[in-house]
């Protein structure tokens, strides 16, 4: 039998017909409870690890991973977004999540299965029909990359690495974590920052700034994803009591960071002339001065590493907040990166 072009066109019209008639019918299951069949669970899981490592390759080069610093934001997100379906070290997942379909799987067990770019493009972007969500914030590569490091933790952890990573409030009576166990001291508590904190110092900031920079987070401003989901879980009203609180806080006592003294006046120059020949303003123009704009933050005591990553922000425009962050857009689009180190340093020391 010939196979003529009116067969082809014709089963081109029938086929798409056909499948919409089986789905009005409604004999196509969509329940949960029955499970799919072993060859569609492979075919799912097939295509998916495919597109993940195909995606993979564009990602460029992986950062370094393994300083401890990254660890400790990440581990508070995955505790507030990420344990309720994936379950922690310190506590398993509920009977109702294993009941989804596919059900998320135990991490600790599948994430040595991915290269390090792979897992940044499962969670930067998320996986379809699994109920596994995309970042929050397309943006911030770097956040993305932080929750691939405390991935690479995870397997080793044990429930008490896990409660100190992640700032949990500790455990209850049945051994389960309490309700509502993460707090903005699980991460900002001036205990758990040092100098290689990407983490800010929050005790002495200004009210005026804190105030803003919560309402820059809240009204998806000052991109981050982390901060969107710690701060979405509070009540407009319950801001300006957040930033008097911090404002009112003594910074701690902190051990002294092992700084290069020549960084360090390197970094003096700049927060106090500038460079005009590079149109960069003296930082102290603005910030830490008396009597100036109580929403300009302080650097002084700030962490190094906290004040470089934010630079870094400004200068690729990644870093928004309020009316007054262009400013700063401006100020860092000519630093390279040994004045990004040098400022923060000489910040940090001060």
């Amino acid at each position: 039998m010939t196979i003529r072009w009116k067969h082809l066109i014709a089963l081109a019209i029938i086929a798409p017909l056909l499948g919409l008639a089986v789905g009005w019918s409604g004999l196509m299951s969509v329940r949960a409870s029955t499970g799919h069949w072993a060859v569609t669970d492979w075919f799912l899981h097939w295509v998916m690890r495919n597109s993940v490592s195909a995606r993979a390759v564009a990602t460029g080069d992986v950062p370094p991973l393994d300083d401890p610093a990254l660890v400790s934001g990440a581990a508070g997100h995955f505790e507030t977004g990420c344990a309720i379906c994936h379950g922690s070290p310190a506590q398993a997942r509920p009977d109702s999540v294993l009941a989804m379909l596919p059900p998320p799987p135990d991490l600790k067990a599948v994430v040595p299965e991915w290269t390090d770019a792979e897992l940044f493009e499962i969670v930067k972007h998320g996986v379809r029909f699994t109920g596994m969500p995309a970042w929050p914030i397309q943006s911030r590569d770097d956040e993305v990359w932080s929750m691939v490091a405390f991935l690479r933790k995870l397997p080793d952890m044990d429930a008490q690495a896990y409660i100190q990573a992640s700032g949990l409030h500790g455990v209850g009576h049945a051994g389960e974590v309490s309700p509502l166990p993460i707090t903005c001291e699980s991460c900002h508590a001036e205990a758990k920052l040092n100098d290689g904190s990407y983490i800010p110092r929050l005790a002495g900031q200004s009210e005026a700034y804190l105030l803003k920079s919560l309402k820059a987070y809240s009204d998806r401003q000052r991109p981050s994803g982390i901060m969107q989901v710690a701060v979405g879980t509070l009540s407009v009203e319950s801001l300006p009591e957040l930033a008097a609180y911090y404002a009112n806080q003594k910074p701690g006592p902190r051990a002294d960071a092992a700084l290069d003294p020549a960084l360090v006046e390197e970094g003096r120059q700049l927060a106090e002339k500038g460079r005009t020949s590079d149109k960069i303003p003296a930082c102290l123009s603005c910030h830490d001065k008396q009597g100036g704009n109580p929403a300009y933050p302080k650097l002084s005591g700030q962490n190094s590493a906290y004040l470089q990553n934010q630079l870094t922000l400004f200068q690729s425009g990644g870093r928004g907040g309020s009316e007054y962050h262009h400013l700063m857009t401006g100020a860092a689009k000519e630093l390279s990166a040994d004045d990004i180190s040098a400022v923060a340093a000489y910040f940090s020391a001060r």
